[in-house]
């Protein structure tokens, strides 16, 4: 015989365990990235030089090159 609410409570306890493991893998990524900018962006605020900016943006048609079909 089987019961419809046999093994609920294990299904419970591995949904919140990978509910926990998840959020924890999530919050760790995220202060990971976050010490990664906060050391370019102390980098970049100690190098200027290497970091100007330039003088006109260009525009997509200047960046691509011109297109002819070929028939």
């Amino acid at each position: 015989l089987s019961r419809p609410a046999a093994g609920v409570h294990r299904q419970i306890l591995l949904a919140t365990v990978g509910w926990f493991v998840g959020y924890q893998l999530v919050k760790r990524a995220e202060y990971v990235h976050a010490k990664v900018d906060r050391e370019m962006f102390e980098y970049i605020r100690h190098h200027p030089v290497d970091f100007h900016a330039p003088a006109e943006k260009k525009r997509i048609g200047q960046l691509l090159e011109d297109f002819y079909p070929v028939r």
